[in-house]
This record gives structure tokens, sequence and C-alpha cells, in this order.
């Protein structure tokens, strides 16, 4: 069983050496945040039951192969869109953004929201995002910290050539606060994926690390 627990201490090394960027960052700011926990995805599901069992709190993941997420996860992770559209058309509603916290360090702009269905405010997904300000439109950096619309309807609005680089695909035992975002309870296994957004001169937009609840 190979298991590595995070410090929570946040890092200065590029964004691409952790597959959990930039949602890290948010729990090393949050005062009594889980630990987080990797592992391999042969032990994530003993290990994370035999977390439950002892009543410890940890957020548990394990990397894990595109062709291994299963439907609908694949179509909806493994893919070169971004994820704004993709949700909408698989849940034929749009979505609004609901805030759960933010800190700007210079033209870094990080959020954790949830998307929700317009229509039945049902959470549909939990991110964690960094975004470089200075790379965006003016209208389109007012609009996004505004805070009310998701990024990639802000993208595509606004007209800016951009494309979707996923990085790395996430098994995981959801930790308290990822279930309360999602409006689950016990243990849940989710999926999710880090993801960067380049313009078109690869410029790296946002780093986003995106969860799905169980559909």
């Amino acid at each position: 069983m190979n298991i590595k627990v995070s410090t929570l201490t946040p890092s200065s090394a590029e964004p691409a050496v952790s597959s959990l960027y930039p949602l890290e960052e948010f729990y090393a700011r949050r005062a009594g945040a889980s630990p987080i926990v990797q592992t391999d995805s042969d032990s994530l599901d003993s290990l994370s039951k035999s977390y439950a069992r002892r009543g410890q709190a940890a957020l548990i993941w394990a990397p894990i192969e595109p062709a291994a997420v299963p439907e609908p996860y694949r179509s909806l992770l493994v893919h070169g869109a971004d994820m704004t559209s993709t949700l909408e058309s698989f849940h034929k509603d749009r979505l609004c953004v609901e805030m759960l916290g933010r800190h700007v360090s210079g033209q870094e702009y990080f959020r954790e929201v949830v998307l929700r269905l317009d229509q039945s405010g049902r959470p549909v997904e939990f991110g964690a995002i960094k975004m470089l300000l200075d790379l965006f439109p003016a209208e389109a950096r007012q609009e996004i910290l505004r805070e009310r619309q998701p990024l990639g309807r802000i993208l595509t609005e606004s007209g800016l050539e951009f494309s979707s680089q996923p990085r790395a695909y996430l098994h995981l035992a959801a930790d308290d606060f990822i279930n309360r975002t999602l409006g689950l309870s016990g243990l849940q296994f989710l999926y999710g994926r880090r993801n960067t957004l380049v313009d078109a001169w690869e410029r790296p937009l946002a780093e986003i690390l995106e969860i799905l609840p169980p559909t």
C-alpha cells in the first residue's frame, strides 16, 4: 500500500507537480481542514473504510487512468472541453455559481465554488480554481470578479480563444467538507480531474480541480 500524507503547506513549486492543485492551497489556509492522503487505486477502498471505521477525517485520493474512469463520469471528465458547457449539455440546464471562498495574490485569483443547476439548485460540481487575471480581456476579468457566472461561460462569451488540457484524473473518498458542499453524507467515492485552460499562446489562464458528485 502506497500512502502519502500531505502536510498542507502552500508550495512555491509549479502547479503541474500536484494533481490536487489548487485545492490543496485552500486546505492549507482553512482552519481544521482534513489531512490529504494520497494512495494507489488498489488501496483506496480499504484505506478509506479503515479511516471511516476509526472516525478519522481525511480526503483520500488516488490517481486513475482515463480509461478506468467509469461512465457517466468518463464522458463528463475525459475530454478537451470546458466543464461548464459539458455539464450544461448533460443536465440540460444552465449552471450558476455558489462561492465558498476566495483569495487574491497579485494577479492570481483563487476561488472555491459549487456549480449548481439553475432550476433545481442541485450541486453538480465542486471546484477549486486559480486564474491569472492579467491574461483575460478587461470585460471578462470584471465578470470573473463579479463571481456570478461559471468560468467556461465567461470565456465563451468573451470570444477569447482557449483550450482545455486535462493533466490528471482522480478517484477520491470525500471528506466532510466536500460532502457538505455537494449535499452528501457518509463514505462517498467520487471522480474528478485537474485541468488547465490555456490561451492561443499556450499561456495558462486557469488551473482547475473539478470534482463531480454521484450522478
